[in-house]
């Protein structure tokens, strides 16, 4: 079913998972009439314009969007201060623009520092989906459908601007809320970032020494669950990890805890306590299960 929306050139910066498939899911939506791709590598861009994901490649981000009226960031979130100073003198008067970084207190920050005065049309977003691969060829008009996408639009954020960007989402397929920034850090460093960083510290402890190939030889599906989104882009781990490290931080400290709680446990072998912990954990588990699927 064709969408409402109608956007005349839609720039894509960062054509990977996140952006490559907003392109495709407003392209399958009818709601973009061209799509220009801009990136780093030359061979990615060419993969995202063979498999359609987009319509053109542009070698220069600030040329691409003089005449674009919607604007997607799919960069890190540590190149988006770049991005965005990079992009502002070029920028179309009625330009929206809008992101799909995992953090938004520091990209809302160089927004107001760098795109004024095109600040008021910048619209924070970030998309609750996402799979371990990276690059155009992941990219799928699907990712979006039935998943949440939090928009973190501040005072000086037209009204305009904000409907846009979520007919843009809706579009895709997606279920849009809003929320305050910092909460919204607070919330994904439990539940994305912290997990994130605990899957890659596993493989790396499991991937060291000498016997290491030995050891994930015998691995199993219990193993290949835990640490499957350790198959994520580091670049954009890193940037997220540093960019929201105070609330990052805070929960690493009570990972720890927990952590050194278990080790105290098991030496001592006390299992009484790793009872009471592991069920503790199980029936918390099994309570967000039945609560996600109502």
């Amino acid at each position: 079913m064709a969408s409402k929306l109608k956007i005349r050139k839609l720039v894509i910066i960062g054509v990977g998972l996140i952006g490559g498939s907003f392109a495709l899911a407003l392209k399958k939506a009818r709601a973009v009439k061209r799509v220009v791709g801009v990136g780093r590598t030359r061979k990615n861009l060419n993969a995202a314009l063979r498999l359609g994901v987009i319509d053109e490649i542009a070698k220069d981000a600030a040329r691409a969007v003089r005449d674009a009226d919607f604007v997607f960031l799919g960069t890190p979130v540590g190149q988006m201060a770049e991005v965005m100073s990079h992009i502002a003198p070029l920028l179309a008067p009625d330009a929206v623009v809008t992101d799909g970084g995992s953090t938004k207190q520091d990209v809302i920050a160089h927004a107001e520092r760098f795109l004024n005065p095109h600040y008021p049309r910048f619209v924070p977003s970030h998309p609750i989906a996402g799979t371990e691969h990276s690059g155009a060829a992941a990219a799928f008009a699907e990712l979006f459908a039935d998943r949440n996408v939090v928009l973190t639009p501040q005072h000086a954020t037209s009204a305009a601007a904000v409907r846009r960007v979520r007919e843009a989402w809706l579009a895709c397929g997606a279920r849009v809320v809003r929320m305050a920034a910092n909460e919204h850090d607070e919330i994904f460093a439990a539940v994305s970032h912290l997990p994130h960083v605990a899957a890659f510290a596993l493989v790396s402890v499991l991937a060291r020494g000498p016997d290491a190939a030995k050891r994930l030889g015998y691995s199993s599906g219990g193993l290949r669950d835990t640490v499957r989104i350790a198959g994520s882009s580091p670049e954009m781990w890193r940037d997220i990890c540093i960019a929201n490290r105070d609330a990052l931080t805070a929960l690493l400290d009570e990972y720890l805890d927990e952590l050194e709680a278990a080790r105290s446990a098991i030496a001592a072998a006390d299992g009484d306590a790793l009872s009471e912990m592991f069920s503790r954990a199980r029936d918390a588990r099994e309570r967000w299960l039945v609560k996600s699927r109502s």
